[in-house]
This record gives C-alpha cells, sequence and structure tokens, in this order.
C-alpha cells in the first residue's frame, strides 16, 4: 500500500466556517479497476455520502437493507473511485485566497487540480484544507481519487483485514452489522474564500480551582498572517451577556492570553444539574478595526476525574500485592455519580448520510432514557462535529474510544504515524467539549483475540497524546480493564443456563461497561426487510440469518430461538415469538442495570450493549430499531435508570405454581439531594387477583445512597389460569417512582405434561 504523508491538519474548522463566501460543488462519480486506468463513465453523486449509494442509486440497485441485496454491494470493495467537479474561478479580492476545505474523506486518497496532484492522505478523520488560489484558472477541474478498501490481506473477509490501519474495523462485518465497507467523501465538502490573515483554530482553556468558584482561562488561537492585526475576545452567558472581554494587537503567529471567571455556571450531566453552557465570541480584525473573521463556540465548565471505586484500595487481599483494580467512577465537579448509559454504535452502515435531525433524534432518547453517558464504541467511527454540540447542550457525558477495535494493532511506524496523525486530528477537534469524559484506546484490546498490552506501542502513543493534548481528561487503554465486566449478552447463559438474575446478583465489578439481552426486531421492521416467503418461520441461510437472528455471536444467537421455545413453548406465530423476545430483553435489561445499582458503590457504571444500530436487524442487542424506533426494551431501561426508583431483586424469571416467592426490596437513589420519605405496598397480580406481600415506610434518603429495604414473607404461588403474572412495588402517592416486573407463571399440570412429552 502506498504511504507518503503531505498533511495539514485542522482541528477546529466547525467553529469557524460560516455560510458566507463558501462555495457548493456539483460531484460526479466514476470508478475503474486499476488506479491508472480512467472511468469509463461518471454518475450523479451525493456529497456527503458513499460510494456505493451513488452506483446503487444510479445502477437501480434493490436497497440494502432488504433480503441479501446487501451482497450484491460487495464488489465494490476493490475499485478505484473518481470524485470529480468543476467550478469557474470566482472574485476573489487582494488579501483573500479561495480554499478547498473537507471533513471527511474515506480513506485513502489523492486531491488534483486540473489535473496536479496537490495532496495525499490515508486517513479519514483528518480534514483537509488546501490553498488553490495561486493554481486557478478561468475554468478549473477537481479530481479526488479514492483507493480500494483497505485489506492486511486478502482473505479471509474479516475484522482482522483492518489490524493496520485507522479505519473503523465494524464495517469489515459485526455481529450487528453486515460486511458493507464504506468509501468516499463523508462530511462537508466546500470551496471557501477567506482572508489570508485568518484563524484555524481558537481553544478555550481553563483550570477551576478546588473549590470550582474560579476559572483561570487561557485562551489560545492560532492562524495564518496573524501579525500586525487586532483581535477582540468576549464570553458570553447564556443570556448573551457579556461577561470577560480582551483585546489587543496581534505580535506573533498566534495569540494567547488569559483571563479569570469568578463563579462560573458549571456544566453538569442531564440528572445532576444543568448543562450550563456560555459563548466565547473571537473576532480577527484589520488595522483599521475590520472584523475579517468571526470563530464562535460553546465553552463548559466542568471537572472530570476518574476516580477508584469504594473498596478497591481493599483489593486483591493478601501479600505480596500487585495493583489494585483501576479506577472505574467518575467524579463531575466533585461529585462522584453513577454513571449510567449505553454503547453507541454508527447510526448508519454509510456514516456520509448521518445529519445532525438524525444525531438529535436519538440524543433525545437518550436523555428519555435517564442515561448519563454514552460509550463511543471503537469498533465505529468518531462522530461528525454535530453529536457532541448535541451532547453538550443535553448533558450526556461521552467516553470516546479511538478508532482501534478486537484487533493487534501493530507496532509498526507507518501505522504509527497515521494513528498520530489521525489521534491528534480527533484531540484537537473535540477536546473543547464539555461532555467529553474519557478518552480510551479502543475496545477489547487486553485479550487473547487482540493480543495487545500496556507496552503496545498504539496505546503508549495514545496515551501520550492524550497528556500532552488534553491532560485535564481522563485515559485508559482500553476496555474492559480489570475490575470491569463485557458481557454476557444473553438473557440465559448458553452453557451453564444460569439466567441474568443469578449471574449479576453474584457479580462484583466496578462497571459493568458492556452487556446485554436479545431480542427480535418489531414486526413492521421485519416486514421491510425479510421477504415474504422466509418470514415465517425463521429459518438458517435465510436473510434472518443475514441479518443477524442465527450465527451471530456463539450458539444460536441473536434470535434465541431455543431459549424462547424452553420457556415459551415452539410459537405459532411470528407475532408470538416477537413478543416472547421482546419481554425477555426488557425484563432481563431490567435486572442488570437495578441491580448494577444495587451493588453501588462499589459498582460505578453501568452501560449495556447496545442503544442503536446501523441498519435494519432481524434480532440484536439493540433497545432502539434502526432508524430510531424504541422496542419495548427500550422502556424497560428508562424505567430502571430514573434517578430515584423502587426495586426488586428477584430470583429468576420462570416460576411455577406452588413454589415458594419472596423478593427483597430496595430503593435506588442517585439524586444529588435527600429524597423524600414515603411508603412503599409490594403485591402480586395476576389476572384479577391481587396479594399483598408488605408495607413500607422509609425515611428520608441521604444524597446519592440506596437504601436495602425488608425482604417479603415467602408465599407459595397459588394456581393461576394464566402464563404470567407482576410484581408489583408501588411507591404510595408517587407512582412515577413506581416499578413493576412481569414473570413467567407455568401450572402444576402444564409442567406435568411437558414432563411427559420429554418422557416419550
Amino acid at each position: 500500500m502506498e504511504r507518503v504523508f503531505l498533511l495539514l491538519i485542522l482541528s477546529t474548522i466547525p467553529s469557524i466556517l460560516s455560510a458566507q463566501d463558501t462555495i457548493s460543488l456539483k460531484w460526479e462519480l466514476g470508478y475503474s479497476k486499476n488506479k491508472n486506468t480512467s472511468p469509463r463513465k461518471f454518475i450523479p453523486a451525493t456529497v456527503p455520502g458513499a460510494v456505493q449509494l451513488d452506483i446503487a442509486k444510479a445502477e437501480k440497485y434493490g436497497q440494502y437493507y432488504y433480503g441479501e441485496n446487501w451482497k450484491d454491494y460487495l464488489w465494490m470493495e476493490d475499485q478505484y473511485y473518481t470524485y470529480h467537479t468543476t467550478f469557474k474561478k470566482p472574485d476573489i479580492k487582494p488579501g483573500e485566497s479561495l480554499y478547498f476545505i473537507s471533513k471527511g474523506i474515506d480513506y485513502q486518497f489523492e486531491i488534483y487540480l486540473n489535473n496536479e496532484k496537490l495532496f495525499y492522505q490515508e486517513g479519514m478523520f483528518t480534514w483537509v484544507k488546501l490553498d488553490l488560489t495561486g493554481k486557478l484558472k478561468k475554468t478549473n477541474e477537481i479530481r479526488i481519487v479514492v483507493y480500494p478498501v483497505p485489506k492486511k490481506y486478502p482473505f479471509p473477509a474479516n475484522r482482522g483485514q483492518a489490524a493496520d490501519v485507522v479505519k473503523p474495523a465494524v464495517s469489515y462485518g459485526w455481529d450487528f452489522h453486515p460486511r458493507l465497507v464504506p468509501l468516499g467523501i463523508w462530511d462537508e465538502t466546500f470551496l471557501k474564500i477567506e482572508q489570508s490573515s485568518n484563524i484555524e483554530g481558537v481553544w478555550v482553556n481553563y483550570e477551576l480551582n478546588q473549590k470550582l468558584d474560579s476559572a483561570r482561562l487561557t485562551i489560545d488561537a492560532k492562524g495564518a498572517n496573524l501579525d500586525g492585526n487586532q483581535y477582540t475576545w468576549k464570553l458570553l452567558d447564556e443570556d448573551n451577556k457579556e461577561i470577560l472581554n480582551s483585546s489587543g494587537k496581534i505580535i506573533s503567529p498566534e495569540v494567547e492570553f488569559n483571563s479569570e471567571l469568578v463563579k462560573p455556571n458549571l456544566w453538569w450531566p442531564n440528572d445532576q444539574g444543568t448543562p450550563y453552557l456560555y459563548s466565547s465570541v473571537f473576532e480577527l480584525k484589520d488595522n483599521s478595526g475590520n472584523t475579517m473573521q468571526t470563530v464562535i463556540q460553546k465553552v463548559g465548565f466542568r471537572r472530570v476525574k476518574l476516580v477508584m471505586n469504594s473498596g478497591s484500595w481493599d483489593e486483591p487481599q493478601g501479600y505480596p500485592r500487585s495493583r489494585s483494580n483501576p479506577p472505574a467512577q467518575f467524579e463531575i465537579n466533585g461529585r462522584r455519580i453513577f454513571a449510567k448509559g449505553s454503547n453507541w454504535v454508527p447510526p448508519e452502515i454509510f456514516p456520509g448520510t448521518i445529519t445532525r435531525d438524525r444525531y438529535n433524534e436519538l440524543l433525545d432518547l437518550a436523555v428519555e432514557a435517564n442515561f448519563n453517558i454514552l460509550r463511543v464504541w471503537g469498533g465505529g467511527i468518531v462522530n461528525k462535529e454535530s453529536f457532541y454540540e448535541l451532547c453538550d447542550e443535553k448533558g450526556i457525558l461521552i467516553w470516546q474510544e479511538f478508532p482501534l477495535a478486537c484487533n493487534k494493532y501493530p507496532d509498526d511506524p507507518l501505522y504509527l504515524k497515521i494513528l498520530g496523525q489521525e489521534a491528534r486530528s480527533i484531540l484537537l477537534r473535540l477536546k473543547k467539549h464539555p461532555s467529553l469524559a474519557l478518552w480510551c484506546g479502543g475496545n477489547e484490546l487486553f485479550n487473547n483475540w487482540s493480543g495487545m498490552d500496556d507496552q503496545s506501542l498504539p496505546l503508549r502513543l495514545l496515551n501520550s497524546l492524550t497528556l500532552q493534548l488534553d491532560p485535564s481528561t481522563p485515559f485508559i487503554p482500553t476496555s474492559p480493564l480489570s475490575g470491569m465486566a463485557h458481557g454476557d449478552y444473553v438473557f440465559r447463559d448458553t452453557y451453564d443456563q444460569e439466567e441474568v438474575f443469578q449471574r449479576m446478583e453474584g457479580s462484583h465489578y466496578t462497571a459493568y461497561t458492556e452487556f446485554g439481552v436479545s431480542s427480535p426486531s418489531s414486526i413492521n421492521v421485519l416486514k421491510k426487510i425479510i421477504p415474504a416467503d422466509e418470514l415465517w418461520p425463521p429459518k438458517l441461510g435465510t436473510s434472518w440469518e443475514s441479518h443477524h437472528a442465527f450465527k451471530a455471536w456463539i450458539g444460536n444467537t441473536w434470535l434465541m430461538v431455543d431459549m424462547l421455545t424452553d420457556y415459551f413453548g415452539s410459537a405459532k406465530t411470528l407475532d408470538e415469538l416477537v413478543d416472547e423476545g421482546q419481554w425477555v430483553q426488557s425484563e432481563g435489561l431490567k435486572a442488570i442495570y437495578e441491580e448494577a445499582r444495587r451493588q453501588k458503590p462499589h459498582c460505578a457504571m453501568a452501560l449495556n450493549w447496545c442503544f442503536d444500530e446501523p441498519w435494519y436487524t432481524a434480532a440484536n442487542n439493540s433497545v432502539i430499531n434502526y432508524p430510531a424506533s424504541p422496542k419495548p426494551g427500550f422502556y424497560a431501561v428508562r424505567d430502571a435508570c430514573r434517578p430515584f426508583c423502587a426495586s426488586a431483586a428477584i430470583k429468576k424469571f420462570k416460576w411455577n405454581e406452588g413454589e415458594e416467592f419472596s423478593v427483597r426490596i430496595w430503593l435506588l437513589n442517585d439524586l444529588y439531594y435527600q429524597a423524600p420519605s414515603g411508603k412503599v405496598i409490594v403485591k402480586l397480580i395476576a389476572g384479577n387477583d391481587s396479594t399483598e406481600l408488605l408495607r413500607w415506610e422509609y425515611s428520608a434518603l441521604p444524597v446519592n445512597a440506596n437504601l436495602a429495604g425488608p425482604t417479603t414473607i415467602p408465599i407459595r404461588l397459588p394456581e393461576w389460569n394464566m402464563d404470567r403474572f407482576k410484581l408489583v412495588v408501588e411507591m404510595v402517592g408517587k407512582p412515577e417512582y413506581s416499578s413493576e416486573y412481569t414473570l413467567l407463571y407455568e401450572r402444576r399440570l402444564q409442567e406435568e405434561n411437558k414432563t411427559k412429552v420429554m418422557n416419550k
């Protein structure tokens, strides 16, 4: 693979660009098998987008998400692609320049102006800014040649092909993502006229004092031809009232000055306070005081730390002692919080199609789910700028991983050079966001399928760069680390048949950073993606398998037909199967979140796998069906993550007539203020039959502290003529804090009949 480096790294373009003087371009796309062979024809191209989607539209391919259509796109991996556009030379005044700007081209590419090669880059996360002014003609042509999908080896076609590139591994095939590897221009790309003196980046760095009542600010602005110009800077509050200001003459290639903000309004996660945002306004002026450029960006003041969990210093016990489990609890502005959230995966297979509205729709659901954190998983993309802006506004903490996942990434100097380039770009772009709470090297790197360790040079490089460029944000090399948990991902373990109820009760982790329970997708989704003649019953070797119902992970995942049949008997209809699978996911996820919270303060985090999905799946661990439709499990998770709620520690899902039933009651409290006193009534409901188990009056709870309540007196389950019953934990007069659980019930006669059938 050719690797040449001619780089201009820009990290703050979103805060600088405006529609003024921006020139949009109309693109065409062609492809050929060889780099030096011109395309036979050109077709209209959508930018941002993906080459696969342009070809599919022009050639009238079927939608990639329907049936087995995705396989028709696979040949597109191995072509060279040429984007082509022409434009007239614009009116460029003295002191101005014309720049070509792109926020994302995937993955390895060359840029030509009028047949002259200007630029080469490997890497999709480093933005490009090229001065075209001195090379312009009356009519001009820009060509971008995009190389084929990078592959460490040609076969087999698996994620290991991405083990020596900084391209997200998910698109090479995963248990929730088909093998569709995007290429092309995936983010905003245009021409822009700017003054020759211009700002390339402004960083508002700050340090809060110990009392958090004063912030020492250092404003750092970098650009081109700044000497001899002037600047003004203002900090505005949310009412656009000016709080701080500074101005002066620029006497060096960059501007740096200090200021102090007394009693700042702090930025908090959404369940801990207000995500307060100030506005930084930096103006570059000429000697006459005329404004040449304005850079506006949001600023949030917060201190984030990763601190040792309660009791972690006591482990391991005995001597010789090595090291305790690393810290896994977030401390925000001096307050330790329980991090409740999910794993965020790319919301589209082709990231060029992701819009701010799409991000907003999903992030609103994250807030509705009572999440305060999202882990941006290392197998996927580093999101577009609007994702982080929205997280700033909504108060969602971001655990950001670099694009490394489940591979052994090499110590090779060329790989490290590209990783360093991409990581530096990512760091400089994202570090300004108050929502950014943690940098992580990548996903599942310290294990036998990745084989990396603390001494692996890619991770040492990432640690060094984060310390250099963003020292106030914590860094960990990978997830999970010792003390954290990844898994399980099924309701009932395939090997020991243990349900999540028992598995969680016996667990002792500082953070559950991945766990899941799968379910089938909703009926309307299944009808959209599975051909009618394959829809029922689900079978191996059909579109069900391609959409992750079978052989997705281990065993019979993710549809879990055998398990559902064992619990409920053979489903007679698709609706029945979907209802059963979604019921199991709902109760399973609720059990995991609530038990993780019951293990506070030793446990400080619960993030399910996963929140969203990049295409229509037949079955998956997600709680949101693509594109943004909540499953029933979403609402179960929402209830389990309420800052304050009643909870029941339940022993299992399936109960039989005559079995002894009891539960322990808890109050789960993540509030940053005292929770009020109240009264709890616990009862079993089966149809019209209601049995009261317990009444409990409790006192006010301290800040951010759970309360373990009483255990109900054991009762033997009566004969009910139904297959389910509810456990209701009612907070009298406060229904918003009440909880209920729907459990499976089997009459003794049914159980005996099953046994006879099995014996026969």
